[in-house]
């Protein structure tokens, strides 16, 4: 039976190491601070910043929201950053994604001080990243190498096959796992045989965006299979598809509305690969923990204790 990597297991040990440098910090007068910026009523985006400000208060961050309307413009985004980059309180400057259409969604990520980048996506942190300096690494990939070393996952010679190649997951992703010796393919929407391509991956990282695309024909028997996608299903007729008619599943989206699903089908990797990453519960969890983890790291720094 395939071994489920619990995200949220990790997501803890790792909030258990941060908590006593975050107590370290405080009693040197340093606490953490983070800010972060939501941009107008964008419901999904009001519930990652709310978990985001809840893992700060777990672990004693010092955190605050700015909340500037939808009709935002670009010029008053990039006061707000610069008048938060000038903060020495403040460590961690993130913009929640996406941004208003009037927005230079570019120019605002730009305008975040690379110190501050605590996202990762700065292209100052990201060269960083390319180059094996040390750096704020984006939260998601980082979490995802994160899960497969405490699972003691091998990665050394594994060939790795990543399914998305977005600045978000896809690439940084796939440069973390080839500086841990592994050898790596970026696919995307138009690599031709796909299927065939993704069968020889020991490692399989799916960041698409689109509900249970890789089914068994994706897999490699016995592979790992790191599933960093979340899609809402709000068709009973697709649940049952996707689900093969399970009541439980059919059960559950009747009380919901809906149902989560990531890029990869639920019950073929359950069959077919050696260990996967359940949706939800999986890779989720991890992009907040190592979120606070940057936080901590830029704490460190500023404080002069920070080893890397």
């Amino acid at each position: 039976m395939a071994q489920v990597l619990d995200g949220i297991r990790v997501r803890d040990e790792i909030q258990k190491e941060v908590r006593p440098r975050v107590e370290q910090l405080a009693a040197q007068g340093s606490a953490p601070g983070l800010a972060v910026i939501l941009v107008g009523n964008n419901p999904a985006s009001e519930i990652y910043v709310r978990n985001k400000v809840r893992a700060c208060q777990a672990l004693g961050i010092y955190s605050e929201k700015h909340t500037p309307p939808a009709h935002v413009t670009t010029g008053e985004l990039l006061e707000l950053i610069e008048s938060l980059n000038r903060r020495p309180e403040i460590d961690g400057v993130l913009v929640q994604l996406p941004l208003p259409s009037q927005v230079d969604s570019k120019k605002v990520l730009l305008a975040v001080d690379p110190d501050k980048d605590v996202d990762g996506l700065h292209p100052m942190n990201l060269g960083k990243l390319v180059s094996g300096r040390a750096g704020p690494r984006p939260c998601t990939p980082a979490g995802i190498l994160e899960l497969l070393k405490r699972y003691r996952i091998p990665i050394v010679g594994q060939r790795a096959v990543v399914v998305g190649r977005s600045e978000l997951v896809g690439k940084p992703v796939a440069f973390l796992l080839l500086a841990e010796h592994a050898t790596v393919t970026i696919c995307h929407s138009r690599t031709a045989n796909l299927p065939e391509v993704c069968r020889e991956a020991g490692i399989l990282v799916a960041a698409m965006g689109r509900a249970a695309l890789l089914t068994g024909d994706f897999i490699k028997p016995g592979a790992t299979v790191i599933d960093v996608g979340t899609n809402r299903i709000t068709s009973r007729e697709e649940a049952a598809a996707i689900f093969r008619n399970s009541p439980e599943k059919l059960a559950e989206f009747d009380r919901k509305g809906s149902l989560l699903v990531g890029d990869v089908h639920p019950i073929d990797v359950a069959e077919k690969a050696g260990a996967y990453t359940p949706v939800p519960g999986g890779v989720g969890p991890l992009t907040i923990a190592m979120l606070m983890v940057n936080t901590v790291e830029a704490a460190e720094r500023r404080a002069g204790t920070c080893s890397g």
